[in-house]
């Protein structure tokens, strides 16, 4: 009797049992909260909705967006910016699903487990960061590399007769690709949710020189100069202003000097005029004309220096200032520069002024070149080419009687020979360059434009003799001709 009331209370009671976790379950089901003891780090979500837990969520990130974030840039120049421009986000949104099914999966025995668990240890979930590389990027470049400066080399400046050295200046740049993984790397790993400061990396840059070295510089390693006398005075500004833009440039061994570089942009702000220069064989003017002469000079006082040239073009015709194939020709239109290295140990430093319509560059340096030995230049002309008859073009733009008359340019081929002497004993001779210039036969511009059709035919006929000196002789007789008949009385009337 007793064995049956045993086992009549034994199944009595696994039938409350499983009542009871069925009714646990089916509470679970019927809840669309999240449980007691449920945390996202420090915020309790017990009894929220899954919009109210993102909410919550989503405040607590908001709030950390304005912690001050400074970032120590290029010349110990700080930058404060907030999390958010950094991108701040909340990356794990899914824990709010994850704890909402807690206790609503496996079986019977799995689901209470999980909830008496939770009645005696809280759920605490981590709230994981994340942040946009994107935007630390734009932060960086847009608000720390504006601290960026350029080094400054030490240089030199001849006043009165005597060499000033001016101080360089140290140059900093933010290494911004580094410098975004390490801004990355902190706010993931090391952050404490708090305002913080983060050393980006700057990377510095020495200047070149120095006072000891620099006062080496006093040598005359080459001077030249030539004359534009004839020129006009929109010609000489633009040689005085070309020879200013270089005047007082140092160069440290190994520089390559660009004369377009330094001397552009042609333009009035840069104090250019409008001046004559050669263009498709011809002379027209434009913004810099005579620039060339300016890096003509340059690179004879170069030649003289024997510093390496590295990039020499000559004049499409003969210029007048220095003998064939001592020339050195730059232009925008064609892409011609003349360039130069400093191939020697030590700084070298460029003196360029004009006076009484003269260009003159010296170039200092180290001697280090024997006292006994001197270096000339030798212009050879290998081929003359003269013009064989006139060009003429007539246009009906001007007024018969009008005629501009252009210069001839023979053309030539030549070469430049370096000769170099031992106490006045040739040692060497070497072709330095040859040159190619065009010849250019002696041009006029027409004007026939006339009502009379005997004499549009007769300055047409004189034009096709090929002979400016023809044509000048038919105007002159035209010009007669109008000029009687303008005078001639009138007939009487009757």
């Amino acid at each position: 009797m007793k064995k049956m009331v045993s086992k009549a209370m034994l199944l009595l009671g696994t039938v409350f049992c499983a009542f009871s976790l069925l009714t646990v379950n089916v509470e679970a089901k019927g809840d669309d909260t999240l449980k007691k003891g449920v945390y996202a780090e420090e915020i309790s979500l017990a009894g929220m909705t899954e919009e109210e837990a993102a909410e919550a969520i989503n405040a607590y990130v908001d709030s950390l967006k304005e912690a001050e974030i400074t970032l120590l840039a290029a010349g110990d120049n700080e930058v404060t910016v907030t999390a958010g421009e950094l991108g701040l986000s909340w990356k794990n949104t899914d824990i709010i699903e994850e704890a909402k099914e807690l206790g609503m999966h496996g079986n019977v025995v799995q689901r209470y487990k999980e909830l008496k668990d939770l009645e005696n240890e809280n759920k605490v979930y981590p709230i994981e960061l994340g942040f946009d590389v994107t935007a630390i990027n734009n932060v960086l470049v847009e608000k720390c590399s504006v601290f960026d400066r350029e080094a400054i080399d030490y240089t030199l400046t001849r006043e009165n007769g005597a060499f000033k050295i001016t101080d360089g200046q140290t140059g900093y740049r933010l290494d911004v690709e580094t410098s975004i993984d390490e801004v990355y790397d902190y706010m993931i790993n090391k952050w404490a949710r708090g305002n913080e400061t983060i050393a980006l990396t700057v990377e510095e840059e020495q200047p070149r020189g120095n006072e000891e070295e620099l006062s080496l510089v006093k040598d005359v390693l080459g001077t030249y100069t030539t004359t534009y006398k004839s020129s006009n005075s929109n010609r000489s500004g633009n040689i005085a202003n070309g020879c200013r833009l270089i005047d007082g440039t140092t160069l440290y061994p190994g520089d390559e000097f660009s004369t377009y570089q330094t001397v552009s942009p042609f333009s009035e702000k840069n104090g250019y005029y409008m001046a004559g220069s050669y263009l498709n064989g011809k002379v027209v003017d434009s913004l810099g004309g005579g620039i060339c002469q300016v890096s003509t000079t340059l690179y004879n006082a170069v030649l003289l220096s024997e510093l390496d040239v590295t990039e020499r073009y000559n004049h499409s015709m003969i210029v007048s200032y220095v003998s064939p194939s001592a020339d050195a020709a730059i232009a925008e239109s064609s892409g011609k520069d003349f360039k130069f290295v400093n191939n020697t140990e030590h700084p070298v430093y460029i003196e360029g002024h004009t006076e009484d319509k003269k260009i003159t560059f010296t170039i200092y340096g180290v001697e280090t070149r024997p006292a006994n030995r001197t270096v000339e230049y030798e212009s050879e002309i290998l081929e003359t080419i003269n013009p064989t008859s006139d060009a003429l073009y007539p246009d009906a733009a001007y007024p018969l009687g009008y005629i501009s008359v252009t210069g001839a340019h023979i053309g030539y081929k030549a070469r430049l020979w370096k000769v170099v002497k031992e106490d006045g004993v040739q040692v060497s001779r070497e072709v330095v360059n040859s040159s190619n210039y065009k010849m250019v036969p002696r041009s006029a511009v027409v004007g026939v434009s006339t009502a009379d059709a005997n004499a549009y035919n007769e300055i047409m006929a004189a034009c096709g003799t090929g002979s400016i000196d023809h044509v000048k002789n038919v105007i002159a007789i035209l010009n007669a001709q109008q000029a009687a008949a303008a005078a001639a009385p009138a007939a009487p009337t009757e």
